[in-house]
This record gives structure tokens, C-alpha cells and sequence, in this order.
């Protein structure tokens, strides 16, 4: 994949972000998008080499529009600065949890989890990890995830893909209503999500080598998603 170039057309765009530079560029764009897709491709067949469950996708069934919706937003700036997917075995839009890419200048990273999940299934998953505790921190506080995710941020309420690595975007400031608030591991009952990200230079999706690298981050990341996905299932 030419992340280079990727990268520099969304650059480009960040400054020119109209209809008329678009159409001007617009081959350039086709071209940059063509590219991205490719490595999708790609990465859908390193993936499925350790998660048979997403082998029936397309790229299509991963990779979003371009434009962006501008009816609630104060930013009417038409176009994505940016080109992410979302490999999920029951499609972008679904609950159960996947495996993202995104390239955006100085902001790509990997991502891997379930995002934001309605309170009945959060609770679902709270009696999951309260039930199974031992399950759940050898797939969570083991070397190789929290090297690549660290560990749940107890102190804050809210985390941003800005930060260098991360485990849990939101969180509730307390306990949730229902469970113990003495509970020795309570931080993980608090998450409103069970997604873990990792930032990457720009030039890592440059060439091939990002494919090795991602199946790293992934199969650390995997067995945590598999626990929350056994319960979130359930409600799909």
C-alpha cells in the first residue's frame, strides 16, 4: 500500500477540503482510493488466517463513504480527511466487535474491539467479566496486550485516539448502579466499551511489512474481543 502517497492527498485535502479542488483531483483521488482498498484486501486475507469467522467479507462490506454527513454538524466541510475500515465478521454497523484501520496525516493507528454498547448488553458483559475474573485478566493484563493497549485508565472518564495507546474510549466516573463498588478490579466494570487502540507512524502502512505488524496487535488483542463477543452475540 502507498501510504505515502495516501497520506499526502489527505493532506491536501485537509487545506482544500471543497467541491472544486475534489473534482479538480478527483483522479487522484480514484487512484489514492483504489490503493487503500488493496491493502483492505489485504488485510482481510492476514486476518482471516487467524479469524476464519471474517473470511466472507469484501472490501465493500468494510470501508465507508468518502462524504461526510453535515446535517448535524457545525463543520460543513464535505469530505472525510481520512480512509478507515472496519473488518467485522457481522458487518461495519453491527455490535459484535472487529478490527480497524485508519489513515489520517499524524493520527493513523490499529484498533481492535466493541464500541459503544447499549447499557443491557454493558451489563451482560459486566456479570461476564465479574463471573469469569481469571479469564479476563489473563486475556487483558498479560504482557503482550498491554503492550500494545496498556491498561485501563482508572483516574479519567474519557479517552481520545490522540493518546499513544489506550484501552476503553468511555468510561462512567463511578461504579455502575448493581455492582459492588469494592470490587478489587471495579475499573473494568466501569468501561462503556471494550475497544483498544494503538497509534502508528505514518510510515507504518508503507510497503507490506504493516501486514506482519497487525496481526501482531490483532491476535494480542483478539481474545479479549472474543470473550465480550460471546456475550454481545447473544443479542445480535
Amino acid at each position: 500500500m502507498d501510504a505515502k502517497r495516501i497520506l499526502k492527498y489527505l493532506r491536501q485535502l485537509r487545506t482544500n477540503n471543497n467541491r472544486a479542488w475534489y473534482m479538480e483531483h478527483k483522479a487522484e483521488y480514484d487512484a489514492v482510493r483504489a490503493d487503500f482498498e488493496r491493502g483492505v484486501q489485504q488485510a482481510i486475507g492476514r486476518i482471516m488466517t487467524f479469524d476464519e469467522t471474517i473470511a466472507h467479507l469484501t472490501v465493500k462490506d468494510c470501508t465507508y463513504r468518502f462524504y461526510r454527513d453535515t446535517r448535524f454538524s457545525n463543520d460543513k466541510s464535505p469530505y472525510k480527511t481520512h480512509l478507515g475500515a472496519y473488518i467485522a465478521a457481522h458487518g461495519k454497523k453491527s455490535l459484535h466487535g472487529g478490527y480497524y484501520l485508519h489513515l489520517e496525516p499524524g493520527h493513523c493507528l490499529v484498533a481492535c474491539g466493541n464500541y459503544w454498547l447499549p447499557t443491557n448488553i454493558l451489563t451482560s458483559c459486566r456479570n461476564e467479566i465479574m463471573g469469569n475474573t481469571d479469564e479476563w485478566l489473563k486475556r487483558v493484563e498479560n504482557a503482550e496486550f498491554q503492550k500494545y493497549y496498556g491498561r485501563v485508565e482508572a483516574p479519567a472518564d474519557m479517552a481520545t485516539w490522540d493518546q499513544p495507546q489506550g484501552f476503553g474510549m468511555e468510561r462512567l466516573k463511578t461504579c455502575p448502579s448493581g455492582f459492588p463498588r469494592d470490587w478489587e478490579h471495579v475499573e473494568y466494570l466501569r468501561q462503556k466499551d471494550y475497544c483498544c487502540w494503538h497509534r502508528v507512524d505514518d510510515s507504518f502502512f508503507e510497503g507490506d511489512h504493516w501486514l506482519d505488524e497487525i496481526e501482531t496487535m490483532f491476535r494480542a488483542a483478539k481474545p479479549m474481543m472474543d470473550m465480550m463477543n460471546s456475550v454481545i452475540d447473544d443479542y445480535e
